[in-house]
């Protein structure tokens, strides 16, 4: 079973836009990362997102790679600053790979409570438009197999 964590491509800045949508740039960079996943034969069977336009953007852009004939959906408890057990709680009990389109500081609290059992400890390097990929074979243990920055693609892509 994996999970992939997604944070958010860049957002426009709140004083120009309230809502925060996808930036040029923020669209530009999912959309590789996207296309990039895609081509490696990443797929998962759901695709969740909190909600806020720029991870409901975020997550319909990669829903269409990596979700065949599906579509991402909102569900709760995905917002910056909502506590991570309870979204700890119910990936343990997912049969079908989720990717999750979010924000920080929640992914970062997630995969460390994943990872490490401390929502405090930083395991991971999030940044706008970045994936991580935490795999669980058995039991309640999580192991990062992958991550992959926007910096990265980006540099791929010029």
């Amino acid at each position: 079973m994996r999970i992939y964590l997604a944070q958010h491509g860049l957002a426009i800045a709140e004083e120009v836009d309230p809502a925060r949508p996808l930036s040029p740039r923020g669209r530009a960079d999912v959309e590789a990362l996207a296309r990039l996943l895609g081509e490696a034969g990443v797929r998962v069977g759901t695709v969740v997102h909190s909600g806020k336009a720029r991870a409901e953007q975020t997550a319909a852009v990669l829903a269409r790679h990596l979700l065949p004939a599906g579509a991402a959906a909102a569900r709760s408890g995905l917002g910056p600053k909502d506590p991570v057990e309870p979204v700890a709680e119910w990936v343990l009990g997912l049969t079908a790979d989720t990717l999750i389109a979010g924000h920080q500081p929640f992914l970062g609290r997630l995969a460390s409570h994943l990872l490490a059992g401390d929502t405090e400890r930083v395991a991971l390097a999030f940044e706008p438009g970045s994936i991580a990929c935490l795999e669980r074979e058995t039991g309640e243990e999580w192991r990062l197999l992958w991550m992959v920055r926007a910096e990265l693609v980006r540099a791929a892509r010029d």
